[in-house]
């Protein structure tokens, strides 16, 4: 039977030592443009895995060079995204949990337990530990932000090339002073998440 527990961010966290276990998290579910991501990652249990971390206590270019490392020196690792129409149409929260559940399926090594980041838990085959914090707790889980953080970064910039107005390669899509300017002057374009707010803009501004 496939269970869940939500460790809160005070509370110790069980020992999980001899499993195969795999870390996940997201990454862009605040932001108005570009996708959601996800990553889940395992690594061998005797793996030093200690300087991974929350991926937004990382430099870019840290980030990155650790990102090289995990795809290098993991077991398995994966990234699966969730649209912006597939957001409009379920929700982000919705939308985080299946591309969590897409990213944990297309894990070569099948993992025995699964550490997420948040409070809620995608629908896994396996035992599914929710950590709140669990980004800058678990090293595992801080893996998977980087995975997460990277993959979606390098698709941000692919965006910015066929929309470089709104300036993605920058701000990632996040909500910033400049991207709220520019949705302002020229209407949301075809990246960005028409059930958020500052998007809803009328169509007849909308850019292609």
């Amino acid at each position: 039977m496939i269970t869940n527990l939500c460790i809160a961010r005070r509370q110790r966290i069980p020992d999980y030592s001899g499993l195969s276990v795999a870390g996940v998290d997201e990454a862009g579910r605040g932001c108005l443009a570009g996708p959601v991501t996800a990553a889940a990652v395992v690594f061998d249990a005797r793996a030093d895995v200690g300087e991974y971390t929350d991926s937004k206590l990382l430099s870019p270019e840290r980030r990155e060079a650790l990102a090289a490392k995990i795809r290098r020196e993991a077991l398995a690792w994966a990234v699966a995204h969730r649209g912006p129409r597939e957001i409009d149409r379920d929700n982000v929260l919705v939308a985080t949990l299946k591309a969590m559940s897409r990213a944990v399926a297309g894990l070569e090594t099948a993992p025995e337990l699964i550490l997420i980041d948040g409070d809620r838990a995608p629908e896994c085959r396996a035992p599914v530990w929710t950590v709140v914090g669990g980004d800058a707790r678990i090293p595992l889980i801080g893996a998977a932000s980087i995975l997460a953080k990277c993959a979606r970064d390098a698709l941000m910039r692919r965006l910015h090339r066929r929309f470089p107005r709104y300036g993605f390669a920058s701000h990632k899509g996040y909500g910033t002073a400049l991207h709220k300017r520019m949705l302002a002057e020229h209407g949301p374009c075809d990246a960005h998440r028409m059930s958020f707010a500052p998007c809803r803009l009328p169509t007849s501004r909308a850019a292609v």
